[in-house]
Parts: structure tokens; C-alpha cells; sequence
């Protein structure tokens, strides 16, 4: 099968390895600059963080995307607020089936963009986390797999057997769900959270306090009771009940959100990715406000936590100054 990773990030990296375990996969990678030449001259490097080891894998690349080229699968790996920029290069070209493989609050509108039948794009998300040196990708992860689905109904069969057979032979889980655009907002609902922590403890998650912790979760409880107001599906079991305060699923929550805060896990899976992505973040926050304009619910314990964080204004400018 031929296969195109476009976007060679953490995620579109750790992908790339994981199809490239199936022998019968033609892989490529989109890559540009620097990295591009380090992948054709070292190959793919990834340091596997909780497995202490370290892979290599030898893969194809290319820097533009053009519209006769032919791939039986794409997945595009590119932050959601980059995906504008990129979507009529890739409604252009011939390749058939499109996976978008990340946080996306707008899969609806991406689906619409793509011009093609609503069978035919996907929407995934990774279960893997770290971030890029100069000359290796750092990931971390307990077991990689994808949540995906179409945006707002189930994949077809005749593109459910295509995903599962790029990934035959590979350790990579599969788990398809029916509504990718409402599980991906649900996702917010944590993701946003953890994100404004790290932020008010200047990427340090070790400093954070019980009530931040604490905060974190309510906010989360708070969203999801916010996109049920806003008519967005939310699966109670796998999200609400794990948020609410005194259910089991809040106190494996709680031990969970401990041990990101406590373990250099934290930083790799989470505050890593969000000290080097602002702009993505922003982005994602920017969606979610827009989802709250539709609703009254109240969403104390998330205005609380979001406003101990510094402006956006004032973490752009310091992500700036450290890449100089």
C-alpha cells in the first residue's frame, strides 16, 4: 500500500514508524528544511521514552505535494490552525482517502473544504506525546494506537478494511467510533485544561497545587456539560463521569492527573507540547470560546484556571524569544 504521512512532527513521525512495520507499506513522509535532510541522511530516529530504545527506520521523503500525486492513503499530521493553509493543496490532489490525525474542533468544516464524499475523510487522533531534537524525535507513550472515525458518521466498510490493513503486523490499536467531530470536542474539554496549567506554572507541572490539579478536572466536568447545552454528543461514560466530583472515574482521574503533574511523563506527554505549540493552543481555545457563545452554562473552575494563565499575547512573544 502507498502510503503518505504529510506533516513530520511527533505525531506524523511515531506514525510514519508505526506503518512502516507493516513490510507490504510504500511509506513517504512530507517533510521540508533541515529535518527533511536529516531524515534522507540518518533516517527516521525516534527515542522511544518509557521503552528506553531507540529506533531507526529508513524512510522516503518529499517536500511538495502534487496534485497527480497518487497515494491509497494519506494521513495529514498537520496542527489544526496550519490546516487552512494546506487544505487546497490537498483537495487538489488525486489521492482518495484522507485522514486528519490530531486535535481538530472544526472536522466538519475540514470534511466540507476537502470536496470529496463524506466517505472518503477520516479523522483520527494519536495516542502519543514528546517532542523533536535536532536529530531525533523523543516519544512517549504506553502503547500507540488512533481513535478514528468519519466526522459525523461511521467509516465504510471498504475504508475501514484499508486503514486496518495499513496497520497489519504493527503494534497499533484501532479503536473506530462513529462521531470524530463530537469526540474530538469532548477531548478539548481535557486537553484545554491541562493546557492553561502548564501555562500557569511556566511549563513546570511539578508546581502545580491540589487545587490547580483539582481545577483541572472540574473544568473538564464543567465542558462537557457545556457541549451537551451546545447539541454536541458526549459519550457520559468516557468523559462526564470521569470528571465528576466522587465517581470512581474522578478519582482514577485524579491519580492520572498526579502522576502528569509528579512524573517526567507529564512533561513529555503534555506540558513539552504545549510550551512549543501556543499557536495551536490558542487556536484550539479560540474554537472552544466560540462553542461557549452558543450556551449559558457557567464554567467557573475553567475561567478560573484559564485566567491564571498568561495572555496569549504574552505566550506567543515567549515562544518567540526561546526559538531565537
Amino acid at each position: 500500500m502507498r502510503i503518505l504521512v504529510y506533516g513530520a512532527g511527533v505525531q506524523g513521525c511515531e506514525l510514519a514508524h508505526r506503518l512502516l512495520q507493516n513490510k507490504k507499506n510504500v511509506v513517504t513522509m512530507l517533510a521540508r528544511g533541515e529535518w527533511k535532510e536529516r531524515l534522507d541522511q540518518r533516517g527516521l530516529v525516534i527515542r522511544h521514552w518509557a521503552q528506553c530504545r531507540t529506533t531507526v527506520d529508513r524512510v522516503a521523503t518529499i517536500d511538495t505535494l502534487a496534485p497527480n500525486d497518487c497515494y491509497d492513503l494519506v494521513f495529514v499530521t498537520m496542527q489544526a490552525g496550519q490546516l487552512p493553509d494546506v487544505l487546497p493543496i490537498l483537495k487538489q490532489n488525486r489521492s482518495e482517502y484522507f485522514v486528519f490525525v490530531g486535535n481538530d474542533p472544526h472536522a466538519v468544516e475540514v470534511m466540507q473544504a476537502m470536496q470529496r464524499p463524506a466517505d472518503k475523510i477520516a479523522f483520527g487522533f494519536q495516542s502519543s506525546g514528546g517532542h523533536r531534537d535536532v536529530d531525533k524525535v523523543v516519544s512517549a507513550h504506553v502503547g500507540v494506537g488512533m481513535t478514528i472515525g468519519g466526522a459525523t458518521a461511521p467509516l465504510s466498510g471498504v475504508f475501514r478494511y484499508r486503514v486496518k490493513t495499513a496497520f497489519e503486523g504493527a503494534k497499533y490499536k484501532l479503536t473506530f467510533v462513529s462521531d470524530m467531530d463530537g469526540w474530538l470536542k469532548c477531548h478539548l474539554a481535557l486537553i484545554l485544561p491541562a493546557c492553561y496549567l502548564c501555562y500557569a506554572c511556566s511549563g513546570n507541572l511539578s508546581k502545580a497545587t491540589k487545587e490547580q490539579r483539582d481545577l483541572v478536572l472540574d473544568a473538564a466536568w464543567e465542558a462537557c456539560e457545556m457541549l451537551k447545552a451546545a447539541h454536541i454528543p458526549v459519550d457520559d461514560k468516557e468523559n462526564t463521569d470521569c470528571y465528576r466530583a466522587g465517581t470512581p472515574g474522578r478519582r482514577k482521574m485524579d491519580a492520572m492527573v498526579l502522576a502528569l503533574c509528579k512524573t517526567p511523563l507529564g512533561r513529555l506527554c503534555v506540558s513539552d507540547h504545549a510550551m512549543h505549540a501556543v499557536a495551536e493552543m490558542q487556536y484550539l481555545d479560540e474554537a472552544f470560546e466560540g462553542l461557549r457563545t452558543r450556551t449559558s452554562v457557567r464554567m467557573m473552575a475553567w475561567d478560573t484556571l484559564r485566567s491564571q494563565m498568561p495572555s496569549w499575547d504574552i505566550m506567543r512573544k515567549k515562544t518567540a524569544k526561546a526559538k531565537r
